[in-house]
């Protein structure tokens, strides 16, 4: 098969010791040719900025406010929830009570200043599933200058099963009834097929009187809930055919329920929620037949108010109709945003045409928006799950800059001294890695480019330090531009059949201030489209592209294969080059730490020669973490057989699979960390079984059973990765085999 080192392969010899003995006399060339600058985009009306600069919550998945008070709670995912004084400028953040659980949303009782009841929901262990997984439970907080809650005062109101998708928002409705998500409970395509099922609380929203339980429950059924009466059917049920409603909200002047429901695999959708409502899953995802020969339930489907395609939304979080005075442009705007994307929008609905009068994007962040929140006031806040910190929207002032043309070729961006012999501009630097991303067959050819004389900071990226596994990353400065050109052999095994595809630029904008408290920078990605005669390449549009590309095959009908290769829409960049993966995947220590020729015919350590040539602020430490990380070219069969298979994990896999990646699943894949601390031996799938025997997502000496190769060896609907790769990589595929084959049964 194709490796990915690209055109110099041959020179490549792996460094496996720690630093080297000598350093060779090189002088460092500046790059003063760049024309990437600004975005061909216009720029954002509008940013997200730290309401509170020093308040850092760890994980926080829910927030709401008490009622007729400017206080706010904050659940964190382990279980702690907080109070804080939101009139504050630094508000102390004062634990209400610890549960020691995954909490997934928290709402005060309308009456709260009465009662002191607070209602949760949480979920025991959601990698198992199992029929009271997940909670709906109330506390009794004790008022005062301080809110606390004694966890014995817990009361479990509901219980239903745990799962894949959990639900969980809740929120009082309007009417004083409280509403809650609980999520189709299944991991992939609604295997339990619970979103048509009346007769469960499954792929639903709920409707509870907690003022008034009767029949023997902790609640009431109140009596004008849709499927009341219907022996068929769950009384607690207000709508279904919902796979993950991610918040909800009411508008209190219309009285609208809005919600964002998570698709699976093309869309994410904006609903408004209606009594008895059916929205579509699984039978449909959004406005798309998902699996249409399913059973559907009684109500007709009721359609999206808006839809994002997987190019620019990958997890809506649902918002809140603004009412604030901050923002008067934007009164009567229901706002919302994407937990991976980081994108923020909004739209204004007109009821009476039932069309949507405006739609567009506000800002572009590196947010991980989990939660939006509206205060007494009508303002809202944006919860970050990976930062910790809550924001708010603020207007983007205008620019006293003149716009510069964003380059629409790639010979236009500086780069290049020739495009069509692809030879780099003087000052930019070619660059190979360690372990390559599988892309589907295509060599790859990589370049840097650092501005002038600026330097980097090496292993000065650090958060999130308390991951496991996690390795420090490189700060880049302003401007500078990484470059990787994919090529593709039109007859696999001819090197002069190849024909380069695409060229994508990833360019790092300096945000203003301290942009590196808590990880978050500004790096955004272009792709180049290369023309028929591989004399240019054209920047695509925003929304990404696919092709079809004619492969020679003896064994295909007519000789020729077809292949569908995917150019990435410019939010799809976003969703690998991750704050938690240090933006940039292959500019690390761990990945540069290889020999490789320069051009002098003298292959040098990569790491050693950008220190000899100036390129770091500080001399390199003597024995640098990332030399020592144990990751190899897994190409490679003089390497042992675990440490190939760690780091093709870690190449393809650890960017999503590790703590704060954007994966769902929650196990990690890094290379350095020891395999017994990645959670994956013996542990329960939780985003589906796949007809599988009792998987698991490792289990030794048992490839049958381990969805890591299982979900390897897929195409269409459950690969991994699930972007960026249309075509199995057979070779890794035989490499995991053998590996788990390898791994002791006994620890």
């Amino acid at each position: 098969m194709l490796k990915s080192c690209g055109w110099f392969t041959s020179f490549c010899i792996l460094l496996l010791c720690g630093p080297v003995s000598h350093l060779w006399s090189a002088e460092r060339t500046p790059w003063t040719t760049s024309k990437v600058v600004g975005s061909p985009e216009p720029p954002d009306p509008y940013r997200l900025e730290l309401a509170y600069p020093k308040l850092k919550l760890f994980e926080p998945l829910s927030a709401a406010v008490v009622p007729g008070s400017k206080r706010l709670l904050v659940a964190e995912r382990p279980g702690k929830i907080w109070v804080l004084d939101g009139s504050a400028k630094e508000p102390q953040p004062q634990l209400v009570v610890d549960l020691k659980r995954t909490v997934y949303g928290i709402v005060a009782h309308p009456q709260f200043e009465k009662n002191g009841f607070l209602y949760v929901t949480s979920v025991a262990d959601s990698a198992n599933p199992s029929p009271k997984g997940s909670r709906l439970s109330r506390l009794t907080v004790a008022r005062g200058e301080s809110l606390k809650a004694d966890e014995k005062s817990e009361t479990t109101l509901l219980e239903w099963p745990s799962g894949g998708h959990n639900g969980g928002c809740v929120r009082f409705g309007l009417d004083g009834m409280l509403y809650l998500v609980t999520g189709d409970g299944s991991g992939i395509a609604d295997s339990l097929q619970t979103g048509q099922d009346l007769s469960d609380l499954l792929g639903a929203i709920l409707r509870l009187d907690v003022d008034h339980p009767s029949d023997g429950k902790a609640y009431g059924i109140p009596k004008d809930n849709p499927f009341v009466g219907n022996a068929k059917a769950r009384g607690e049920i207000w709508s279904y055919g919902h796979r993950q409603v991610w918040k909800f909200s009411f508008d209190a002047p219309t009285g609208q329920m809005w919600a964002g429901e998570v698709g699976q695999d093309l869309w994410e959708m904006v609903y408004l929620i209606q009594r008895g409502g059916n929205y579509g899953w699984s039978v449909r995802e959004g406005l798309h037949p998902f699996r249409p020969e399913r059973p559907k339930g009684p109500s007709p489907f009721i359609d999206p108010i808006v839809e994002h395609s997987h190019t620019d939304f990958r997890s809506i979080t649902g918002g809140w109709v603004y009412h604030g005075k901050r923002l008067p442009e934007l009164e009567g705007a229901y706002i919302y945003g994407d937990y991976d994307t980081g994108k923020v929008w909004m739209l204004r609905y007109d009821v009476k045409t039932k069309k949507v009068t405006e739609h567009r994007e506000l800002c572009d962040t590196q947010v991980r928006i989990v939660e939006i929140i509206q205060d007494t006031a009508g303002e809202i806040l944006f919860v970050d799950f990976a930062g910790g910190g809550l924001h708010q929207l603020v207007p983007v002032p205008p620019s006293t800059q003149p716009k510069v043309p964003f380059p629409s070729k790639l010979s236009e961006t500086g780069l290049f001294a020739s495009v069509k012999e692809h030879k780099p501009a003087a000052g930019v630097i070619p660059y190979d890695v360690v372990a390559a991303l599988w892309s589907d067959g295509a060599t790859k050819e990589r370049l840097m480019a650092v501005p002038g004389n600026a330097q980097i900071e090496f292993d000065a990226v650090t958060y999130p330090a308390e991951a496991p596994g996690n390795m420090p990353g490189w700060r880049f400065p302003d401007g500078t531009v990484f470059v990787k050109t994919f090529s593709l052999e039109l007859e696999p095994g001819n090197p002069k059949s190849a024909r380069r595809l695409e060229t994508r630029l990833l360019h790092h904008i300096k945000m203003p201030g301290n942009d590196d408290e808590y990880g978050a920078q500004v790096w955004n990605g272009y792709t180049y489209v290369w023309n028929d005669e591989q004399t240019d390449a054209e920047l695509l549009d925003a929304k990404g592209l696919d092709r079809v590309i004619k492969i020679k095959d003896k064994s295909a009908p007519n000789g020729i294969r077809e292949q569908k290769w995917h150019f990435p829409s410019r939010a799809e960049c976003t969703l690998c080059h991750t704050m938690a993966a240090k933006y940039v995947l292959g500019a690390t220590t761990e990945q540069l730490n290889r020999n490789f020729d320069f051009g002098d015919g003298k292959p040098k350590n990569q790491v050693r020669h950008l220190a000899e040539l100036g390129y770091f602020t500080k001399p390199l430490p003597p024995d640098p973490k990332g030399f020592q990380s144990g990751l190899v070219d897994y190409h490679d069969a003089q390497q042992s057989l675990n440490a190939r298979a760690r780091s093709y994990l870690h190449a393809n896999c650890s960017h999503c699979h590790r703590k704060w990646g954007g994966g769902n699943a929650e196990f990690i894949l890094l290379a350095p960390l020891p395999l017994a601390d990645t959670g994956t031996v013996g542990v329960r799938p939780g985003q589906g079984l796949f007809e599988l025997s009792d998987p698991k997502v490792l289990v030794p000496g048992d490839p049958a059973r381990s969805m890591v190769l299982h979900r390897m060896k897929k195409t269409g609907l459950g690969r991994m990765p699930h972007i960026a790769s249309n075509i199995i990589d057979a070779e890794a595929v035989e490499l995991i085999e053998r590996w788990i084959r390898a791994i002791p049964k006994e620890p």
